[in-house]
């Protein structure tokens, strides 16, 4: 909750005219409570989960035939139903696994020093800190994949995220409960190394959803705009670690190719490309 009455009394206080966006957020959020600011993420996670892969499902469902050359394993074609069934099982989680989770977290967030007050951030300290939560998330899942992927970890965690071997964006967030739980830490490990606004919190959650959506899509397609980030492992290279399955000890990062690189986990992967350039594989 703001600590003005009025727009004219936070520009007093900050000695400043506030920007647009700024009037916007003192409009919205000055008689919301922080809590209540923070449970917004648990309708933004929603929308996400439910909205975003849409567009990969329908194309699975009505224009496959057309797009079959960009599908990673096109002898694997999903129907309405697995679909909406992967959908309702990760519903499930979202209710009784992310929400309480969000909705729990909150003196987590106090304690940290993640802010709802004037002024909104820059540009460039959105774009500084969303690079820093990426890298973050990204070396640290890294590790957390590959305990996953030891035999205890595979047999009573992270099997159940694997059941879907030819990956869809629906099954990004289908997991198990302890999974969701444990990769938790990471996405939220960085906010709390360099603490930001709420609204850059609540944009850090939904791209890194997305991010998770499009590697677990299925499709590997050359306009995607992900192609131009450095690094970036995308759907091909996520695409391989669920082909492989539980034998896989390849590919483990979850954003970027360098952890895999420097660790030497991306041998089976790059071994793989090229007998595929060889035509050893179809």
């Amino acid at each position: 909750m703001l600590p003005y009455d009025s727009l004219e009394g936070a520009e007093l206080a900050l000695g400043w005219n506030l920007t647009v966006a700024e009037r916007l957020w003192f409009s919205y959020s000055a008689h919301k409570s922080d809590y209540i600011l923070y449970t917004h993420n648990c309708l933004f996670v929603f929308l996400v989960f439910s909205l975003v892969p849409l567009p990969w499902a329908l194309v699975e469902l009505y224009w496959f035939d057309a797009v079959d050359r960009f599908k990673l394993q096109p002898r694997v074609k999903r129907s309405f139903p697995e679909l909406f069934k992967c959908y309702k099982d990760v519903l499930h989680q979202f209710i009784f696994v992310v929400a309480p989770l969000i909705a729990v977290s909150f003196p987590v967030l106090e304690w940290v020093g993640i802010r709802t007050s004037l002024p909104l951030p820059t540009k460039w300290e959105v774009i500084s800190q969303l690079i820093v939560y990426f890298l973050v998330e990204d070396y640290t899942n890294y590790w957390i994949h590959r305990f996953l992927h030891s035999e205890w970890g595979y047999e009573k965690i992270h099997y159940m995220h694997h059941e879907y071997n030819a990956p869809i964006g629906f099954a990004a967030p289908y997991a198990h409960w302890a999974e969701i739980l444990i990769l938790g830490i990471p996405t939220f490990l960085g906010p709390a190394m360099v603490p930001c606004h709420m609204t850059t919190l609540w944009l850090w959650s939904s791209l890194r959803q997305v991010e998770a959506i499009e590697t677990h899509s299925g499709y590997n397609f050359p306009w995607s705009p992900t192609k131009l980030i450095p690094y970036y492992g995308g759907p091909e290279y996520h695409d391989f670690h669920h082909f492989v399955g539980r034998q896989c000890q390849s590919n483990f990062a979850s954003i970027f190719t360098y952890c895999d690189y420097l660790y030497g986990t991306d041998k089976g992967y790059r071994r793989h490309k090229q007998a595929v350039k060889k035509g050893i594989f179809n």
